[in-house]
């Protein structure tokens, strides 16, 4: 998991909670604007608390926005480190990509400023991407490769698995205006939000799962 700092748990459980609420904010700000277009007014005012309120949380736009990114970074991180070698693989991955879904309907905003962050070489949070999360990854492309050696899943490139995973569920957050243009629908649509859902388990997760390894489960999970 990446270190952040985004919340300090010395502070009041009110000052946890304005924090927060400050936080998610600038996260509509920043998404919109990005770090140099944005402004700490237009923060205050998106929190509806004033200037000097803001600056007593945090020292200026750029510690905000590390705390921004962090927070996100902790909220997309947190279901793949579920993931552990005792579970189901078709259940456990089943999982993520739903929590993954439901991540890109709650908080497309979170994608949209991710991406803009990669796209000017991550300047923020790159020591985060190639430390914590590497080593986080590396430990789930890990279990992956166990549950391929224990015949549980097809072989795959666990490490391609997790991007394609990462690729299709945010596509529906970073390129929205695209998908509604093409199709006048969005995640928020029930249908759509379950066909793609559906696909995705299809194409990334079902094909991988080893003939007769479905019914297996079924009949433990019913005993």
């Amino acid at each position: 998991m990446p270190e952040t700092q985004t919340i300090s748990s010395k502070k009041s459980p009110n000052a946890v909670k304005k924090q927060k609420h400050i936080i998610e904010s600038a996260l509509n700000v920043f998404s919109v604007y990005g770090l140099q277009g944005a402004s700490m007014e237009q923060i205050a005012e998106e929190a509806g608390i004033s200037k000097s309120n803001l600056f007593y949380y945090f020292q200026g736009k750029d510690d905000l926005y590390i705390a921004v990114l962090s927070y996100v970074l902790t909220e997309w991180l947190l279901p793949l480190n579920r993931l552990s070698t005792d579970q189901n693989p078709q259940q456990a991955l089943g999982d993520y990509i739903e929590i993954k879904y439901r991540l890109a309907k709650k908080m497309p905003q979170a994608s949209r400023l991710y991406a803009l962050e990669m796209m000017q070489g991550a300047p923020y949070v790159s020591h985060i991407l190639k430390t914590s999360l590497k080593q986080l990854v590396q430990q789930k492309t890990d279990i992956i490769q166990t549950w391929i050696e224990q015949g549980k899943l097809k072989p795959v490139s666990p490490l391609h698995l997790i991007i394609h995973i990462w690729a299709v569920t945010q596509h529906y957050s970073d390129f929205s205006i695209q998908t509604q243009a093409i199709s006048g629908k969005s995640l928020n649509n029930k249908s759509f939000y379950h066909d793609a859902l559906a696909t995705t388990k299809q194409l990334l997760l079902e094909s991988l799962i080893p003939f007769g390894t479905t019914e297996m489960i079924e009949k433990k999970d019913s005993l």
